[in-house]
């Protein structure tokens, strides 16, 4: 509009002898420059508008107060044994739907336990409750003797090592993947981690698009570039190197070859409080005490041993036995 309305008026000026041709135009390349830049402008203040609106929202989030702060004296945890207590716990994580009712669980220092049962029995929701991302409504946990909630986080969550089913990886080199939680380690614990997890077999022909390889390779954001597999393995090394007194595995193996799967990466466990937290027993059959809930865990569990009758008949229900 502005570059014909400029236009328009510089021949009605020509026809009347007022101005010439070259007035006119450069009266319309100004216009048409203008117009260009006008559109420019409008453009980018839409985007500015948008961008405030995300940086608004990530105040907010930034901004919105811990649900789970520690107490004014809270003091460190204390590992000595690793014995962990669930005593009469009860959780929802919303009122109308009640999970774990009453729920007691005691696990000695230095034991394996297994907990299996079907989707939605409340699992990965032990281990979420014992990293403490929630609190318990009743009842409390113990460590040591020693509740959860009177110590700092910083110290309970550095005596437990995770891994999960679902793993993410830093787009980094796989060497800092596996040092990540103890950058200070040497490259010789390093690459025994890697061993001890059955990694060092594929690491070293990983490599990048800049031409690293090995352990300098970088695996891509949250690990493209591997397996399912070959993530929980490197997964598996970090939490070795880690050497937390409990180890807490929610289907860390779900991408690996079931065979000797756990001979693997656990064989250097012992001594340490082991959780591992399945839907079959076929993993978990290594381990020294299974806890086993067809209908979840909101009523009382049973224990089952690889002689215990429970055992066998939950094994033959997965299928995992004729």
């Amino acid at each position: 509009m502005l570059v014909v309305s400029s236009a328009g008026l510089g021949i009605w000026l020509w026809i009347n002898g007022q101005v010439g041709v070259g007035a006119i135009a450069t009266a319309t390349a100004m216009a048409s420059r203008i117009n260009g830049l006008s559109h420019w402008v409008m453009w980018e203040s839409a985007r500015l508008f948008e961008n405030i609106g995300t940086v608004e929202d990530g105040m907010k989030i930034l901004s919105r107060p811990h649900a789970i702060v520690d107490k004014p004296k809270a003091l460190p945890l204390k590992v000595n044994q690793g014995a962990i207590d669930f005593e009469h716990v009860n959780f929802a994580y919303s009122d109308d739907k009640p999970l774990l009712r009453d729920f007691n669980l005691h696990i000695r220092a230095g034991e394996k336990v297994g907990l299996v049962g079907h989707s939605g029995a409340g699992k990965t929701t032990l281990t979420n409750l014992l990293l403490r991302f929630y609190d318990v409504k009743d009842g409390r946990i113990l460590i040591d003797g020693q509740d959860i909630r009177d110590v700092t986080q910083d110290s309970l969550r550095a005596a437990l090592g995770l891994v999960t089913q679902d793993t993410s990886l830093l787009h980094r080199s796989v060497r800092d993947n596996i040092v990540y939680g103890r950058p200070d380690t040497s490259e010789e614990a390093m690459i025994q981690a890697a061993q001890q997890a059955a990694a060092d077999g594929f690491i070293p022909a990983l490599s990048d698009a800049k031409a690293r390889h090995g352990y300098d390779a970088h695996v891509g954001e949250r690990g493209v570039k591997l397996s399912g597999g070959q993530r929980q393995r490197i997964a598996i090394a970090r939490v070795i190197l880690k050497d937390a007194p409990i180890l807490l595995l929610d289907e860390a193996t779900s991408a690996l070859d079931s065979e000797g799967a756990y001979a693997h990466e656990y064989s250097d466990a012992s001594g340490h409080v082991g959780i591992i937290i399945a839907d079959g027993v076929t993993i978990s059959a290594s381990w020294e005490r299974i806890e086993v809930n067809d209908s979840g865990f909101r009523h009382k569990n049973r224990t089952a041993t690889s002689n215990d009758h429970d055992f066998t008949v939950f094994r033959r229900y997965k299928g995992t036995i004729k």
